[in-house]
């Protein structure tokens, strides 16, 4: 057989994701189910198999019959970034939280301070549409890879002025214990939702009210750049031949804000407010906000967190002076703990 002179561009590849109506069992693409996520880039997932490479006594090199693969006991692990565009975001956000199919039809997505354990696994129906089929479309046929049971365990949202002009951009980070799924036989391709209307996308401009852009309880910021990042770990149990046939999210869930804001009269006491926190004092545990208004919409970006304490403040040297704060979402027990509109 001759060389190959056909070449592809790694634009040409695509990923798409769907909510998915069972365990077990990647969704169909009936009535367009999947949508492509506007991805800058596709790196090639992390299959994680088990691999046993130890050389066996009686000799010093290895030998063919001592090698030992499995992929079963393994968990895959897929990372894409983009634009956060509606249909995305609207998945991403739903599945992060732990929200069944649906839920989240009002467009803003919540995480409750007193969350308890969720589980799913391959005969519960209690908790259909908490999980994801993801594929990753190759140019050449036959060649896609694609996952099932697949949970969203990490989710960046940011933003930079300096950057797009402020366009919402995302980090996302999927996890399965399952095998990976054989789409020699199936054309999923066909028919996949891959337009992205400039209508989908989100700006930081969008928050033009400075009354709205809230840090600790300190509003009136003038922001450069923001990054949100959501971690809802998964645990999987229950090896089994098609791999682990139940996935649990116990570990804790948390929701961290990473703001770029002016030096000014109005920032400044935050410094102070970083060193004099107390537990369960009136210095701590204030209110962060960026949104259009008051009131989380549905259409509209916005970043709710009730209760949040100062984890780190320190100066951003640029043309100007800048703050680098950080804060935490902590639970109050009446409040959720963090809310994203879209």
């Amino acid at each position: 057989m001759g060389i190959n002179t056909t070449a592809f561009s790694p634009k040409q590849f695509q990923v798409a994701i769907a909510e998915q109506d069972a365990f077990g069992t990647i969704e169909a693409n009936g009535g367009n189910a999947y949508h492509a996520l506007d991805v800058d880039s596709v790196g090639f997932p992390s299959l994680n198999p088990t691999q046993v490479l130890d050389v066996r006594t009686g000799s010093r090199v290895l030998q063919k019959e001592d090698f030992f693969q499995d992929v079963k006991a393994s968990v895959k692990e897929i990372s894409v970034s983009g634009t956060a565009t509606t249909n995305a975001l609207d998945m991403l956000l739903e599945n992060i939280t732990g929200k069944a199919e649906g839920a989240g039809t009002d467009g803003v997505y919540s995480f409750a301070s007193n969350a308890g354990v969720q589980s799913v696994g391959k005969t519960d129906s209690s908790q259909v549409g908490t999980l994801l089929s993801l594929i990753m479309f190759s140019p050449l046929s036959n060649s896609d890879l694609a996952f099932k049971d697949c949970v969203v365990t990490s989710l960046t949202l940011n933003g930079d002025v300096g950057t797009e002009g402020g366009r919402i951009k995302f980090s996302a980070t999927f996890q399965t214990g399952t095998l990976a799924e054989d789409l020699s036989d199936e054309n999923l391709a066909a028919g996949i939702d891959t337009a992205f209307a400039a209508s989908e996308n989100y700006f930081m401009s969008g928050w033009s009210d400075v009354a709205y852009r809230k840090i600790y309880g300190v509003d009136d910021l003038v922001m450069s750049s923001f990054s949100l990042t959501l971690e809802n770990p998964a645990t999987f149990t229950g090896l089994v031949s098609t791999g682990y046939e139940v996935v649990s999210r116990a570990g804790e869930f948390s929701a961290t804000l990473d703001v770029t804001a002016k030096y000014d009269v109005n920032t400044e006491p935050l410094i102070a407010s970083f060193n004099n926190q107390t537990q369960q004092g009136s210095t701590a545990a204030q209110a962060t906000l960026l949104n259009d208004d008051g009131t989380m919409t549905n259409g509209k970006f916005g970043i709710s967190m009730p209760t949040t304490v100062l984890t780190n403040v320190a100066f951003n040297e640029g043309d100007i002076m800048m703050l680098d704060v950080s804060v935490k979402a902590v639970g109050d027990d009446s409040n959720s703990l963090v809310e994203v509109s879209c």
